[in-house]
C-alpha cells in the first residue's frame, strides 16, 4: 500500500480524463441491459478491457508511453496477488468444508437456533463480531458468511437479502477493527493516529449500524418464511446425508483463532482447507469415496476425493431439492471467473492511473471544495469515483487521502475528519461495484450477484450519507488544536 503513488500529467485536461470513465459506464450499462445477470460471465470483463483501450488512446494523445501504462498495470497486478491467492484458497476451503460436513453442521445448528424472526439482525451482529475480531470482511464472508447464506436460503429468505446482512456486519468490523488494513491505512493517508481515528469513526458508524439492525429486524418480523414443518424436513435431510457433530466446528474456530492471532489470511485459509480435508476423511468417508469415484474409501479414492473438492466442482445429493442446490462448491476452479474480472479491472485502473486521469479527476473535485461541507462532499465523490474507475478499495483511500489532506488542514480540520470520510465512502462502498475487487470477491464467495444484494447492503450505502449528514449540520466536526 505504501508503494501506491499518484501520477500527475499536466498535458491531460479534465474532459480527456473523463472520456474513459464515460465510455466504460456507457458500455457497462448497455452490456448489463443485454446480458442481465450473465454480464459477469465474461462480457463485463471484455468491456473493462475496452475501457482500458479508450484510456490508452487518450494517454497516447497526451504523450504517455505504452511502457509506462504496462508498468502501472503490472504494479496493479502485483497489488492483487494476495487477493487472488485468498480467492483460490477460499474456493478450496468451501469444497473441503462442504464434504467434511462443516458447512452442513453450521447450517443444521443455525436452523435450530436462529428463528426467522431474529435471523437477519442476528446475521448482522454475528458477522460484525467476527469481522471485528479478525479485521477482515473477506475472511468473515468466506467462513460464517457462507454458512449464513445457506441457513437463510433454507429458511426462505432471498439470498440477496441475506448477503446484504452478511456484508453490512462484515464491513462494520472491517471498518472499525484495529486489525483491519483499511483501518490502519486511512489515518496514515490523512496524517492521523489509529485509535483516535477509530474513536472518531464511532460517531457516524454506530448510528449507521443501529439503523441497519433496526431495518433488518423490521424485515425479519414482517416477512413470511418457511414454517417449522419444512425446517424439520430439511434438518432430517441434512442428518441423513452427513455426520453432524459440534466437533466439526473445531475447524472454523481454528481458522478464526489463527486470524485473530494475526496469521496471514492465505496461511489461515490453507490450513483451514487442509483441516477440512482431514475431517472429511475421518467423519464423512462415504462422501469422500463417492467424490473420488469409488464405492469404498481407499488411499487413492481419498486422495482423489479431497483433491476434487479442493479444485473442481463438487456436489452432495440429499433427499431435499433445496439442499441439493445449496450443497455444491466450485473449488478453486469456481473462483477463476472472479479472478478474471479482477485482472481486467486492474488493467483499466492501471491505465487510468498511468495516464494521470485519476489525479486529474481528484484535483477537479478538490477545486470545488470552497466550504467545509463541499470539502467532505468532494472527498465522498472522489472515493466513490475511484471505487468505480480504479476498481480497487485501497486506491479509493490512498488517492483522495493524499489529495485532500492539505485541504483539510488549510480549513483547520483535524485529520480524523478526512480518515473517517475515507472509510465511510471508500472502504464500505467498494463492495457495491461489481467490477471492483471487493464486489467481485464477495459476489463470487457468497454466490450472490452485486445486483441482488445491493439494495440490502444497507450499512454500506448508508455510511457515506451519514458522514455527509454530520458535515452538513456540523455535528462533532473536530478542528485542529490551536
Amino acid at each position: 500500500m505504501e508503494e501506491n503513488k499518484i501520477i500527475e500529467n499536466k498535458e491531460l485536461n479534465i474532459w480527456e480524463a473523463l472520456i474513459p470513465v464515460i465510455a466504460l459506464v456507457g458500455l457497462l450499462a448497455y452490456n448489463v441491459l443485454v446480458y442481465g445477470d450473465d454480464a459477469l460471465s465474461g462480457s463485463n470483463q471484455f468491456v473493462l478491457l475496452m475501457g482500458a483501450a479508450v484510456a490508452a488512446i487518450v494517454g497516447f494523445r497526451n504523450k504517455v508511453s505504452y511502457e509506462t501504462m504496462i508498468a502501472e498495470v503490472g504494479n496493479n497486478f502485483k497489488s492483487t496477488t494476495g487477493a487472488i491467492l485468498i480467492l483460490l484458497f477460499v474456493g478450496a476451503l468451501a469444497g473441503t468444508w462442504l464434504i467434511s460436513g462443516i458447512i452442513p453442521t453450521l447450517i443444521y445448528g443455525g436452523l435450530k437456533i436462529l428463528t426467522p424472526a431474529i435471523f437477519l439482525p442476528a446475521t448482522v451482529v454475528i458477522c460484525a463480531i467476527i469481522s471485528l475480531a479478525t479485521g477482515s470482511s473477506w475472511t468473515t464472508s468466506a467462513t460464517v458468511g457462507i454458512a449464513l447464506i445457506g441457513i437463510g436460503g433454507t429458511i426462505g429468505f432471498p439470498l440477496g437479502m441475506v448477503a446484504g446482512a452478511v456484508l453490512s456486519g462484515a464491513y462494520f468490523g472491517d471498518k472499525m477493527s484495529p486489525l483491519s488494513d483499511t483501518t490502519n491505512l486511512a489515518p496514515v493517508m490523512a496524517g492521523g493516529e489509529l485509535f483516535s481515528h477509530i474513536k472518531y469513526m464511532t460517531l457516524t458508524t454506530i448510528p449507521t449500524i443501529t439503523i441497519t439492525i433496526i431495518i433488518f429486524t423490521i424485515i425479519g418480523l414482517t416477512r413470511e418464511t418457511i414454517g417449522s414443518t419444512d425446517t424439520a424436513e430439511i434438518l432430517s435431510a441434512i442428518d441423513e446425508s452427513f455426520y453432524i457433530s459440534p466437533v466439526l466446528l473445531l475447524v472454523p474456530l481454528a481458522v478464526i483463532l489463527l486470524i485473530v492471532r494475526k496469521t496471514k489470511p492465505v496461511v489461515a485459509l490453507l490450513i483451514g482447507s487442509l483441516l477440512g480435508g482431514l475431517f472429511a476423511i475421518i467423519f464423512q468417508p462415504d462422501i469422500v469415496a463417492k467424490i473420488g469415484g469409488a464405492d469404498t474409501l481407499t488411499f487413492e479414492s481419498a486422495y482423489k476425493g479431497i483433491m476434487n473438492a479442493l479444485t473442481v466442482d463438487t456436489a452432495v445429493e440429499t433427499s431435499n431439492a433445496t439442499l441439493n442446490d445449496l450443497f455444491t462448491a466450485g473449488g478453486m476452479k469456481g473462483m477463476l471467473g472472479t479472478i478474471w474480472l479482477i485482472m481486467c479491472a486492474m488493467v483499466f485502473g492501471g491505465v487510468m492511473d498511468a495516464i494521470g486521469a485519476l489525479a486529474r479527476i481528484s484535483n477537479a473535485l478538490l477545486s470545488l471544495a470552497d466550504s467545509t461541507f463541499s470539502l467532505f462532499a468532494s472527498t465522498v465523490v472522489s472515493c466513490l469515483a475511484l471505487n468505480v474507475t480504479a476498481s480497487d478499495q485501497y486506491l479509493a483511500i490512498v488517492v483522495p487521502g493524499k489529495m485532500f489532506s492539505k485541504a483539510y488542514a488549510d480549513k483547520g480540520l483535524a485529520p480524523e475528519n478526512l480518515s473517517r470520510t475515507l472509510e465511510d465512502a471508500g472502504t464500505v462502498t467498494s463492495v457495491l461495484v461489481p467490477w471492483n475487487t471487493c464486489g467481485a470477491y464477495q459476489s463470487g464467495v457468497l454466490g450472490v450477484s452485486v445486483a441482488e444484494y445491493f439494495v440490502y447492503a444497507i450499512f454500506n450505502y448508508l455510511s457515506p450519507f451519514m458522514t455527509l449528514l454530520f458535515a452538513a449540520f456540523h455535528i462533532k466536526i473536530k478542528e485542529l488544536a490551536k
